[in-house]
């Protein structure tokens, strides 16, 4: 049994798939509760202020709510039924006219639907923005608005990225999975002497050297390979060895990654790609999977790495089983 916030939940199974999300009207209720109170006190940076998908809600597992400084995002990722929706926009309609939204500097409301193929997003509120620059640790990030499935930045991670920043000194990063180059650009902000990202996406390569450049980072210091991992393992050893390696894969992007064939495919190459005192951050996000799956993958790949540290994750971020929310562990050579 965990305690998460407002309520004490049994451990659950995974999310079900395949039914209506149940949304009551109790259960609406303490979304509103919760976000008036939210953004009473709305942060200086972006941040999650509702994290359904930890199910420390009964009825609201799939919805989150993100603070995009001045944008309000929420996002829905199971089909409600049609009344359960339109409850939903009325509630959220009258957090709009709450003193609290005015006392936040809120301007902007986002209705995304995670749950059709375009990730339709309405907007409830303000006129439609394409991109926008937000803030974490004081570090510039541009994300996308309305016109994809994510917007960039995934906020879980928060925690990872300042582990990053404050072990990247005088180290030769790789960034595996890069995406947007989120840890590159706190790995060069916590002075790191060159991070080689990888990533399939150019595209996504390309907004991470917007996000290099919106910090005014020195791009002599970055390469971006746009190139299929499995197919490059020539091009990524020849570019090491590396002090530290984040293998941050992705868990629900169809076809791209396989979690339990593809991770051992990285695993087992890190000998290669490490310095002798290397470090290794591993991640997952897949709730089918505790961290005992990459430990146990580490030390039947990967022998000489030892188990240091689980980081913790976000407050923000609150799930009623540990080994359902994000993992992410650092091993050490040695």
């Amino acid at each position: 049994m965990t305690v998460c916030p407002r309520i004490i939940v049994v451990k659950m199974p995974p999310f079900p798939h395949d039914r209506p999300c149940p949304m009551n009207p109790d259960a609406l209720s303490i979304l509103h509760d919760h976000l008036l109170t939210a953004l009473a006190t709305a942060p200086a940076e972006t941040r999650r202020l509702f994290h359904g998908r930890g199910r420390c809600w009964p009825g609201l597992e799939q919805l989150t709510v993100d603070w995009l400084q001045g944008v309000v995002l929420v996002c829905v990722f199971k089909e409600p039924q049609a009344s359960q929706l339109d409850d939903l926009k009325q509630r959220l309609m009258a957090i709009t006219q709450a003193p609290a939204w005015k006392a936040s500097g809120a301007h902007t409301l986002l209705l995304q639907h995670r749950y059709l193929q375009e990730s339709t997003t309405e907007w409830l509120i303000g006129e439609p923005i394409e991109e926008m620059t937000i803030t974490e640790g004081g570090l510039q990030y541009r994300v996308d608005l309305g016109r994809k499935q994510n917007t960039g930045l995934f906020l879980d991670m928060r925690y990872g990225r300042d582990w990053v920043r404050a072990n990247a000194d005088g180290k030769r990063v790789l960034n595996l999975f890069a995406y947007t180059c989120g840890f590159s650009v706190a790995a060069i902000a916590g002075g790191a002497t060159h991070v080689v990202n990888l990533d399939m996406s150019r595209a996504a390569l390309s907004r991470g050297r917007d996000n290099h450049r919106l910090n005014g980072h020195d791009l002599s210091k970055v390469s971006f390979l746009g190139h299929d991992l499995f197919k490059s393992w020539g091009k990524v050893i020849n570019s090491g060895p590396y002090d530290l390696v984040i293998i941050d894969p992705p868990s629900f992007q169809k076809g791209s990654f396989l979690l339990t064939k593809d991770y051992q495919r990285v695993l087992r190459r890190l000998p290669e790609l490490l310095s002798p005192q290397g470090t290794v951050l591993a991640c997952m996000n897949d709730p089918a999977f505790g961290a005992d799956f990459l430990i146990d993958g580490v030390t039947r790949e990967a022998p000489s790495l030892r188990f240091e540290q689980r980081l913790e994750n976000p407050p923000e971020f609150p799930d009623a089983d540990v080994e359902c929310g994000l993992k992410a562990l650092v091993f050490r050579q040695g």
